[in-house]
């Protein structure tokens, strides 16, 4: 077996969980390949590094500029102190803050975040270093390039035996070798990618969290655990609000039949939820799981028999659309 494991940002904020993440993968072989995202929060009040990043980049003046970008350099240097790594990473900051200055674009300054991480895990982990954006191809739109990715990254990950990839991004898909990001928290649809492409039998996700509540914790005291999920239910709870796995992210897996484990860094003896196709698995509860998102509304239209009318259904979808307005679910009666 061989499997792909993604490490989220608080997995790797700071040098204490960068030994957590050692373990993690030098306690089993078979974690071949390593996707890691930015330094997330240490605590309660920090800032992500992705955030330090935009921030810099839309610096109103140099002197905000010097200061955040001192602070971003800080961050990555305290993760190499605290690990006594023999890495310098100042000709990487150097290329950055002149890329910053030029205003090469909010993409690049995002990603160097996964980047920087990722040179930094890969030599702790004396894994090879493979860059993104000469492997994974993404459209004007933030979609993974199929057609272009799959043979140029089947054939990165055949050729190495153990290797990192950082998270999140990757190259626009016109030649041009413009740096393209996937939407926050892609880098679990990097992990589904090398997972794929790896030809893993298991893409293990590895957070803060032991897996899939069935209930938001903020609101409902000490959840159960989902233990499995299928992909369709995973989806579903993903969009309505459930944060702990991008919602994009299974569809590369999905179409190769590789189960996902989410799994918890702070507590790696934990089960965890196995997301799989399908399951004969009797849950435990009748209701798999329960997710709300904010910035939805609800329009009740009536009109006398509304049923009969040819096109009433067409003509308010156009009205959506003109306002560029998507709608999510149109139940309807004889009047309404």
């Amino acid at each position: 077996m061989s499997k792909v494991v993604k490490f989220g940002g608080s997995s790797l904020a700071d040098a204490k969980q960068f030994k957590k993440v050692y373990q993690i993968i030098k306690e089993d072989k078979e974690r071949k390949f390593v996707v890691p995202s930015a330094p997330g929060k240490r605590f309660k009040e920090d800032t992500k590094v992705t955030d330090l990043l935009y921030k810099a980049y839309r610096a109103q003046n140099k002197s905000e500029f010097n200061a955040t970008f001192e602070e971003i350099k800080e961050r990555y240097q305290d993760i190499i102190d605290g690990l006594k790594l023999n890495i310098s990473l100042d000709e990487d900051f150097e290329i950055m803050k002149k890329a910053f200055e030029d205003q090469i674009g909010e993409d690049y300054a995002a990603s160097r975040g996964e980047y920087l991480n990722g040179k930094v895990l890969a030599h702790y982990l004396e894994f090879q270093f493979i860059d993104p954006k000469d492997v994974i191809f993404i459209d004007e739109h933030g979609n993974y390039d199929i057609e272009k990715t799959d043979p140029i990254l089947s054939a990165a990950l055949a050729n190495v035996e153990n290797a990192v990839i950082p998270g999140f991004y990757g190259s626009l898909n016109d030649g041009s070798g413009i740096i393209k990001a996937f939407s926050r928290g892609g880098s679990d649809v990097t992990g589904s990618i090398v997972a794929k492409n790896g030809k893993v039998d298991l893409y293990e996700n590895w957070t803060d969290v032991s897996g899939f509540l069935i209930a938001d914790p903020r609101i409902v005291k000490e959840p159960d655990v989902i233990e499995t999920i299928t992909y369709k239910e995973l989806r579903e709870l993903s969009y309505m609000g459930a944060s702990v796995l991008h919602e994009n992210s299974v569809f590369p897996v999905r179409s190769e039949g590789i189960p996902i484990n989410i799994k918890n860094t702070n507590h790696p003896e934990d089960p965890g939820t196995l997301i799989v196709e399908s399951t004969c698995h009797k849950p435990a509860h009748v209701i798999t799981g329960i997710a709300g998102t904010k910035g939805f509304a609800t329009v009740m239209i009536e009109k006398d028999m509304m049923n009969s009318e040819i096109g009433f259904g067409r003509k308010v979808l156009e009205v959506f659309e003109a306002h560029d307005l998507s709608f999510e679910h149109m139940p309807s009666g004889i009047d309404q």
